[in-house]
């Protein structure tokens, strides 16, 4: 058994839970931080011997933060997941092999994820491989940016081979569009920010994925015709196509979520400046 800690933040999640908390059963501490589940969110955790904190969600940064440091963890590591992710077998075999063996300065590891839609693995036209900061040691991770959250590690970072299985459409189509609007409006006060700062230009030659994806983000911001150009990057370039109808699907949901991003901050800039929308 990995001497692993298991942190599942969570908001009406009673169509995931049980599922996750199932592919985490070779886990003796497994936390739920509940964001006041108004579901059977908290049942289903309670039933599985999970433990349960709850705070009110205020950003996604702060939340985790708090989840990370204002709960004590019988182990020094903690996996984070989310709710629609499950801990595939291989995946806890390579954990087991890195903890009996991590180094004193180590902090943080990086994983992808298999992202799944209509039952396809959406191996091109998500963006994958995208490395996400989620085996860290508690007390030396924190968390910025209040959407689509970045790590900062005070220590060393690796990379996992073996990978998470992501289920984003499980609670269905409509939930998926509610929450990119939710996301999108947060994105577009990122955005009107960004636009202002100076692009970090080294980023893109570095070899830390986390550093680069923020620099090639905060180039991507800047250029005209953003979600048609994200289209054609993830169907074309990545090869999208090859993912059959899925792939095409999701690319189109993608354009219109960047379409949305890109609306909202032109509106937050209009308004700032006094003009109508």
């Amino acid at each position: 058994m990995p001497a692993v800690s298991i942190l599942i933040l969570t908001l009406n999640e009673e169509i995931n839970l049980a599922d996750c908390l199932d592919s985490c059963a070779w886990c003796d501490d497994i936390v739920v931080f509940d964001s006041n589940s108004t579901d059977k969110t908290l049942d289903i955790a309670q039933a599985r011997g999970a433990r349960i904190y709850t705070r009110t969600f205020d950003n996604y940064a702060a939340q985790r933060n708090a989840a990370l440091h204002d709960v004590s963890y019988r182990h020094p590591w903690v996996l984070m997941l989310d709710a629609d992710e499950r801990v595939p077998k291989d995946l806890v075999d390579e954990i087991n092999r890195v903890i009996a063996n991590v180094a004193d300065g180590d902090a943080m590891f990086l994983m992808r994820r298999k992202d799944f839609f209509f039952g396809k693995w959406l191996r091109r036209s998500s963006g994958y491989p995208t490395w996400f900061g989620r085996l860290v040691r508690p007390t030396r991770v924190h968390v910025e940016r209040e959407i689509n959250e970045e790590y900062v590690a005070d220590g060393g970072v690796g990379r996992l081979a073996a990978h998470l299985e992501h289920h984003p459409f499980n609670k269905g189509i409509t939930w998926w569009f509610e929450r990119h609007n939710r996301y999108s409006s947060m994105e577009a006060l990122s955005l009107a920010k960004e636009r202002t700062r100076p692009v970090e230009w080294r980023g893109c030659l570095t070899a830390d994925p986390l550093r680069r994806r923020r620099t090639l983000k905060q180039v991507a911001y800047r250029l005209p015709g953003r979600p048609i150009l994200v289209f054609c990057y993830l169907y074309i370039l990545r090869l999208g196509l090859l993912d059959g109808l899925p792939g095409l699907r999701y690319c189109l949901m993608r354009m219109c979520y960047e379409f949305m991003i890109d609306l909202k901050s032109r509106e937050i800039d209009a308004r700032a400046a006094g003009a109508p929308v």
